[in-house]
C-alpha cells in the first residue's frame, strides 16, 4: 500500500494557491493517553490545522524542550508503543482525510526495522516522516524504503547550516523542508526573529519544495509573522502546553481545537 506523500504535496500547494501558509501542528502520540492523543490530533485538524506531525515519544528527545519532554515522559510511562503511533496516524487520517506525518528520532526506527516501519506507516495512511537526527549522508536506506512506500522524507535545517549543506539536504528531502527558526530546542518564544526569514530565503535558493518554519511559534500574531515569509508554520509546544495546563483531558482537547482556530487565522493573516 502506498502512503500519502501526494496528499501532503497537494495540501501544501492548495494553501499556497490560497495565498497563505499552511498550518502544521505537532502532538505526541500517547499523550495524555493513546485515545486522548488521537482526539487531540483530530481536534487540531478540525480546528484548522492543514497537517499534523505525530511525535513518537523518545526517552532522550534532543530537539525537544521541556514542554514536549514532559508530554513524552507521560506517554512513555503510559506504555506507548510504535503500534500506538501507527494507530494514531491511521485513526486521525481516516477521520479527517488530512495528511499525517510521524516525527521521530532515528534510533526507534532503526531498532524496529526500516522496511517494517515504512510499510506500516504507509498502510496507516501516513504521508511521511520527519527525522531530525538522521544525517543526509546516512539516509539512503530510509529514503529507498520511503520512496517505495510513497512517503515523504522531511529533513531539518538550521540557521547554522551553510549554503552548500542546505543544497545537499534539500536535494535529498521531499514533502517540505523543516526550517528550525532558532538554534536550540523546541519551545515557545517571545519572538521568532530575523534568523528564520534569512534561513527560509537561503533554503529556497536551493529547492522548489515548500519551506516550513518551526520552533517558537505560540500564537496567532507570531503565526502571521512567519506566514509572511514561509510556506508553512509549525506549532508544537504551544499545543502541548495547552493540554498540560488543562484541568482534564476533555478540556485539553478543546484547548487544542481553539488554538488551532486562532493559528489558522494567523496563517491567513487575519489578526
Amino acid at each position: 500500500m502506498s502512503g500519502n506523500v501526494r496528499l501532503l504535496d497537494d495540501t501544501l500547494a492548495a494553501a499556497k494557491a490560497e495565498g497563505r501558509s499552511a498550518l502544521i501542528a505537532y502532538l505526541p502520540a500517547g499523550f495524555p493517553t493513546v485515545q486522548g492523543g488521537i482526539e487531540a490530533v483530530r481536534a487540531a485538524l478540525d480546528g484548522g490545522a492543514d497537517v499534523v506531525e505525530v511525535g513518537l515519544p523518545h526517552s532522550d528527545p534532543v530537539l525537544d524542550g521541556p514542554v514536549i519532554q514532559t508530554a513524552d515522559d507521560i506517554a512513555l510511562r503510559g506504555g506507548v508503543k510504535i503500534a500506538d503511533v501507527m494507530r494514531t496516524v491511521r485513526e486521525a487520517h481516516a477521520a479527517t482525510g488530512k495528511p499525517i506525518l510521524v516525527m521521530t528520532y532515528w534510533n526507534p526506527v532503526d531498532r524496529y526495522g526500516v522496511e517494517r516501519f515504512t510499510a506500516e506507516l504507509a498502510e496507516a495512511g501516513g504521508a511521511g516522516c520527519i527525522l531530525p537526527d538522521l544525517p543526509v549522508q546516512e539516509s539512503a536506506l530510509w529514503r529507498e524504503h520511503a520512496r517505495k512506500h510513497g512517503l515523504a522524507t522531511v529533513f531539518v535545517v538550521a540557521p547554522s547550516s551553510r549554503d552548500e549543506r542546505l543544497a545537499e539536504i534539500t536535494a535529498a528531502g521531499s514533502g517540505f523542508v523543516y526550517a528550525a527558526s532558532l538554534m536550540g530546542v523546541t519551545g515557545t518564544r517571545e519572538s521568532v526573529g530575523a534568523q528564520a526569514e534569512d534561513l527560509v530565503r537561503r533554503t529556497r535558493a536551493t529547492t522548489d519544495i515548500p519551506v516550513c518554519v518551526g520552533l517558537g511559534v505560540s500564537d496567532a500574531a507570531q503565526a502571521a509573522e512567519v506566514a509572511g515569509f514561509a510556506d508553512g508554520v509549525i506549532v508544537g509546544s504551544a499545543f502541548v502546553k495547552r493540554m498540560l495546563d488543562a484541568p482534564d483531558d476533555a478540556a485539553g482537547v478543546e484547548a487544542v481545537r481553539a488554538l488551532a482556530g486562532d493559528l489558522a487565522k494567523g496563517v491567513r493573516r487575519q489578526v
